[in-house]
């Protein structure tokens, strides 16, 4: 059973920063491949990060958060980031991690990528 806790949401000012934690147990394999997707009212699930591979990782970012978001990972791959600077009213949402190496992970597919498990979510709160 893997499971997946986040950590680090919060509310911030517009031109702020938070780093998401994504905290992964119960199976290493499941590290190889990550995401971060948000949430906001109203509005469909977007993915926003991801990272895949075991020694050479790629990493893909949603065009709207390039050059300000970070995805990362731990040595041990327990535990993926997110920080995000510069943030803006539109990063509002609820983010979630996703682990799990369904299939292999490319340009075309990372944004829809069916992980096998995902967090509860943690609230990320941007004002003007």
């Amino acid at each position: 059973q893997v499971q997946l806790v986040e950590s680090g949401g919060g509310s911030v000012q517009a031109g702020g920063s938070l780093r998401l934690s994504c905290a992964v147990s119960g199976s290493p394999s499941s590290s190889n491949c990550m995401g971060w997707f948000r949430q906001a009212p109203g509005k469909e699930r977007e993915g926003v990060a991801a990272i895949f591979g075991g020694v050479n990782k790629r990493t893909y970012y949603v065009e709207t958060v390039k050059g300000r978001f970070t995805i990362s990972q731990d040595n041990a791959k327990t535990t993926v980031y997110l920080q995000m600077n510069s943030l803006k009213p539109e990063d509002t949402g609820m983010y979630f991690c996703a682990a799990g190496c369904a299939a292999p992970m490319n340009d075309d597919n990372w944004r829809s990528y069916q992980y096998p498990w995902r967090g509860q979510g943690t609230q990320v709160t941007v004002s003007s």
